[in-house]
């Protein structure tokens, strides 16, 4: 448990150049403090124990802001950066190494039983205010736009934005719909001029 923890506080001081060593980490991040409040809360969840474990998860999101349900499953290393108003909901599955900003939502679209929220997978950033609803799938070190709105898979490796959230870059190049290809649009509108000059000369005949 002490390992967990240092790890836990060393993932701050990394991702928050605000923070000013272990002691700054320990008392002062949100974040890590629903983390640890999670962890408390989900032994009790995996034990049957349902209602004491919402219990001490609603306690840590008095204290901290941040909502996290017991049941999720939080992998190692994740960081809350600011935290205010994130929430993470029942059957989320989160690998390692994601970076949260705060006004997320990972959360599900109506009352559907069974698996209803996202998986997260390794080394995923999600900006501050997106919004990711459903048993979607964000694919490993993908990136979220702020204020995006994400209701289909992201492949892996990819960089979303937008509402609905719409692909701009894949492995570091940007897409087509992101940028558009001029070579493209200038041969067609020449073929469109083509087809619109025949029709002149057939009308003038």
């Amino acid at each position: 448990m002490v390992w967990k923890v240092k790890e836990d506080l060393a993932t701050v001081i990394k991702n928050d150049p605000a923070t000013r060593g272990y002691l700054d980490a320990f008392f002062t991040n949100a974040g890590v403090h629903a983390i640890w409040a999670h962890r408390f809360a989900h032994f009790f969840y995996r034990h049957k124990m349902i209602v004491f474990a919402k219990i001490i998860s609603q306690i840590g999101r008095f204290l901290t802001n941040i909502e996290i349900h017991p049941g999720a499953q939080i992998g190692r290393r994740l960081f809350i950066d600011h935290g205010a108003g994130v929430v993470i909901g029942e059957t989320v599955e989160m690998g390692t190494d994601v970076v949260i900003f705060h006004g997320v939502t990972l959360g599900g679209t109506g009352k559907h039983t069974g698996k209803r929220h996202p998986t997260v997978k390794n080394g995923a950033m999600i900006s501050a205010g997106v919004k990711v609803l459903g048993p979607v799938e964000i694919g490993e070190e993908s990136k979220i736009g702020a204020g995006a709105v994400v209701l289909k898979n992201v492949p892996p490796y990819a960089t979303v934005v937008g509402i609905p959230a719409r692909i701009v870059r894949i492995n570091g190049k940007t897409v087509g719909h992101a940028e558009p290809n001029l070579d493209v649009l200038y041969a067609r509108i020449e073929k469109l001029e083509r087809k619109l000059a025949q029709i002149e000369e057939g009308v003038d005949e």
